[in-house]
């Protein structure tokens, strides 16, 4: 019979064993360890005990601690209360209050409670540095599953709490009204309420050794705990570094030619290490619908590219009524680029984009409207392959393009051109290695073209019709030039130019009295020329510096001015002798010359001789002024950057010797920030309107000049920095506080202070064009661009073009978008016009979620829109 002291003994040993055998079934595999074959049990609650057991019963030893320790035998419970804690191997369980059943093989832990019976704190597991929360949970250790209840859990950028989670296995759990969310603040319990999250019915987690995945049900996106309505039907949410498949969030809006719509709806799938392919749909209440598929493929250090499509029906107006119309469009796109480290003597790059006639006005992309995409007036296509030579200095350019004019409905199509370039080169080299003189400084430049082309009908493309427009064309350049100094400050430069030519296609126009038109007609003919014209100039540059008195504002101006005059001559190609034109009589009765070379591939050459005297002055002023904010205390201005003025006198031609002047002025003021461009034509004849004809003609009365033509382009970027320093809110407020996500500091009244950096932009345009017309054409327009930040994370941006010759706004875009802690919102607006639309987008900005829950910045500063 055992004394008090021996069953004590002999129970507090059971109790050890049993706990041993209970956590080496626990939550996560344990490895077991067989190099000892006694192991120490102690329970450190106020004394420690050890017990002697075999190998094969324990693998590591058992640490347990608690304020409070009970067993009761009769119902064959343990239980442990107040800072609880059993550690075994590399897994460590903290909770308030834990409780092990005997009979029914299990384990249950909580966490502390307040009077109220609410958790204040969770009851923790952890292993292999990995930490689950609960408020409680129940382990049977023989099934080896657990039940928990409100269990947290964080697996890499995201955390994952669940109202109910059983655990089937060490990798399969299933979670009941789960919410997941990469909230930084809610990650790290800086805040209790997330920023948003993402809540599912129904999650699956399963784990992996190098990745774990969570897949869900129907899961809905909720922000600052209110529900909004994006619904996905299902979601896979990766926690791993390579790409994973997912869902593409969509934005939806509305748009007034079409109705409500969700766009960019779609699908992610990786393939492979190189390639990627995704899927977007938009849907519109009116009944229009686009499907845009694209694809992306990236070898490292050999190329890139992505083929994309845009494919759909754009409805509007109400079926049966006089204002419905059904529109079916397409775009076929594909980019291919080459690394220059792939193969520097070989290129081969594309960029295609085939569109139907009608699909900017008519797109269903609302990326192409915040674009400014739909004022697309042609689209262009080209393939060319680059090949170069070690040991040759020729460059060989193989090209296909295709271009199309949305206004006329017809493309320029080019198949094959292939272009020979031969490199510069000197003609004499001379012998030393230094050259000098005219001769030795002449230089060669040369190629070859050939081009097959057509203008052809979309409808006819690689059609007969299109086959019997194709023109073949061959042609080769030769420049030669070469320049020398003379007198020390003056450079003399000389040069001629040569140009061969061979079609398969030549002109004959005529007039036909029926339809009282100009017919064109082209006969399959080969024809050619050959046409040259030389030029020689001599330029100088001036410098005149005026220095004032010691102390005045004006410290000196400087002028430099860059007077050139040249002469060039060219035969008269028009001559019945070249056999290059041809003429036709009109209605009046009148002989109309014509080159039989026009509208042709290779170009035409010009009639009439020239031996033109024509000169340039360029002038640079610039002034130093005193002043206060520079270190040396003296500041330059550019009074003009450049001031030209140019013209010429042909002494060949029989009428009108002299052309027109121009003046370009290019000048900046304000620090540079104020940009100002213009340029002005002015015509030394008188020119009268002929109310006859309808238009007007050019007199030979010299000295009446008249303008011919005006443009001022005038640009300022304007900004908070620009009107003062930024302040320096560290140092001037001592105190600082912050709300949720943004940083703020406080004045003395408690008034919030933060830096609102701004932009605006201003670019004007004031143009005019006689154009041959009694009163010309005039354009007078002010467009205006920039963005405000209201707070640290709320901005507004926007652009707008105002006509003044129309007095309407053009096309006008606002945009706003905040910034949240882990995700963005942009709402974008496009108020009047043609399109009328407002689209709403929400991205989650969290790297695991970038292609589960497929995160697109929509950047309306884009060249191109992307599909």
């Amino acid at each position: 019979m055992l004394n008090s002291t021996g069953i004590k003994s002999a129970s507090k040993n059971i109790l050890h064993i049993l706990i041993i055998l209970i956590f080496n079934s626990f939550l996560a595999p344990l490895h077991a360890q067989n190099t000892a074959e006694n192991k120490v049990v102690s329970d450190s609650v106020r004394r420690t005990d050890t017990v002697r057991v075999r190998g094969e019963q324990l693998a590591d030893i058992v640490r347990t601690k608690a304020d409070s320790e009970r067993n009761d035998f009769q119902h064959k419970m343990t239980y442990l209360n107040k800072n609880a804690q059993v550690k075994y191997q590399d897994m460590q369980i903290d909770a308030d209050y834990i409780r092990i059943d005997w009979r029914k093989n299990e384990i249950y832990a909580r966490g502390e409670v307040d009077s109220a019976g609410r958790i204040i704190k969770p009851a923790v597991a952890t292993q292999a540095g990995k930490s689950y929360e609960y408020n409680d949970f129940q382990y049977n250790y023989k099934t080896r599953q657990a039940m928990a209840y409100n269990a947290r859990t964080e697996e890499s950028e995201g955390v994952i709490v669940a109202q109910k989670t059983k655990k089937y296995n060490d990798s399969v759990f299933f979670m009941r009204r789960g919410l997941f969310t990469t909230d930084e603040y809610f990650l790290k319990k800086k805040d209790t309420v997330a920023d948003y999250h993402l809540l599912a019915p129904n999650i699956k987690l399963i784990k992996g050794k190098q990745n774990s995945q969570v897949v869900t049900g129907p899961v809905q996106m909720y922000i600052e705990q209110v529900p909004t309505p994006l619904i996905l039907p299902f979601a896979i949410l990766p926690f791993s570094d390579k790409r994973s498949a997912g869902i593409l969030i969509p934005s939806f809006g509305e748009r007034q030619d079409v109705g409500f719509f969700l766009n960019s709806f779609g699908y992610y799938q990786p393939i492979g290490e190189h390639f990627d392919a995704k899927i977007m749909v938009d849907f519109y209440t009116k009944g229009s619908w686009n499907i845009r598929p694209e694809t992306n493929y990236v070898k490292m250090y050999r190329y890139n590219g992505n083929f994309a499509a845009d494919i759909g029906s754009t409805v509007r107006g109400i079926k049966g009524l006089d204002d419905y119309s059904k529109v079916n469009t397409y775009r076929i796109s594909w980019r291919h680029s080459q690394d220059t480290k792939a193969n520097p003597l070989l290129n081969f790059s594309a960029s295609v984009d085939l569109v139907s006639s009608k699909f900017y006005n008519n797109t269903i992309n609302n990326n192409y409207i915040f674009n400014q995409n739909v004022l697309n007036t042609q689209q262009n296509s080209t393939v060319s392959v680059t090949k170069r030579f070690l040991t040759l200095p020729v460059t060989i350019t193989g090209t296909a393009s295709y271009s199309q004019n949305f206004s006329s409905g017809l493309a320029d199509l080019r198949l094959p051109q292939i272009n020979v370039a031969v490199n510069q080169f000197y003609l004499f080299k001379p012998r030393t290695g230094i050259r000098e003189g005219l001769l030795e400084n002449i230089t060669v430049n040369t190629g070859l073209n050939f081009t097959n082309y057509a203008n052809t009908g979309e409808g006819e493309m690689f059609t007969e019709a299109m086959w019997d427009k194709m023109q073949t064309g061959l042609r080769n350049n030769i420049t030669l030039g070469t320049n020398t100094n003379i007198a020390k400050y003056f450079t003399f430069s000389v040069g001629a130019n040569i140009d061969n030519a061979l079609t398969t296609k030549t002109l004959r126009r005529t007039y036909n009295p029926i339809t009282n038109e100009v017919e064109n007609n082209f006969s399959n003919k080969i024809g050619g020329y050959s046409v040259f014209s030389t030029s020689a100039s001599i330029q100088t540059t001036l410098y005149g510096t005026k220095i004032f008195k010691a102390g005045s504002a004006i410290q000196g101006i400087r002028h430099m001015v860059m007077p050139s005059i040249g002469f060039s001559y060219r035969p008269d190609f028009g001559t019945p002798g070249f056999g290059y034109f041809s003429s036709y009589y009109d209605a009046a009765g009148s002989n109309i010359p014509y080159s039989i070379f026009d509208q042709g591939i290779v170009g035409s050459p010009t009639s009439g001789m020239e031996g033109a005297v024509n000169f340039s002055i360029g002038n640079n002023i610039e002034m130093k002024v005193r002043s206060k904010k520079d270190s040396t205390g003296v500041k330059k201005i550019k009074i003009f950057e450049a001031l030209n003025i140019a013209g010429g006198y042909n002494l060949a031609a029989k009428n009108n010797k002299w052309s027109v002047f121009t003046v370009n002025g290019q000048s900046s003021f304000l620090d540079s920030k104020l940009s100002l461009n213009s340029s002005l034509i002015i015509d030394p004849y008188e020119n009268v309107f002929v109310p006859e004809e309808n238009r007007v003609v050019r007199t030979e009365n010299f000295g009446k000049f008249n303008v011919q033509g005006f443009n001022l382009q005038l640009s300022y970027p304007l900004s908070d920095l620009i009107f003062g320093e930024k302040e320096e809110l560290d140092k001037k407020y001592s105190t600082k506080g912050e709300i949720r996500n943004e940083n703020y500091y406080f004045d003395d009244d408690n008034y919030a202070r933060f830096h609102q950096p701004w932009t605006l932009n201003i670019n004007a345009n004031y143009s005019y064009n006689r154009g041959g017309t009694l009163f010309g054409n005039t354009v007078a327009s002010v467009g205006l661009d920039g963005s405000i930040q209201l707070t640290p994370y709320w901005n507004i941006n926007g652009s707008t073009h105002y006509d003044f010759m129309t007095q309407e706004l053009a096309y006008t875009r606002v945009g706003f978008s905040r910034d949240q802690r882990s995700f963005t919102i942009n709402f974008n607006w496009v108020p009047f016009g043609q399109y009328k639309v407002y689209d709403f987008f929400i991205g989650i900005k969290a790297n695991i979620l970038q292609d589960a829950l497929k995160y697109k910045d929509r950047s309306f500063t884009q060249p191109n829109a992307p599909f």
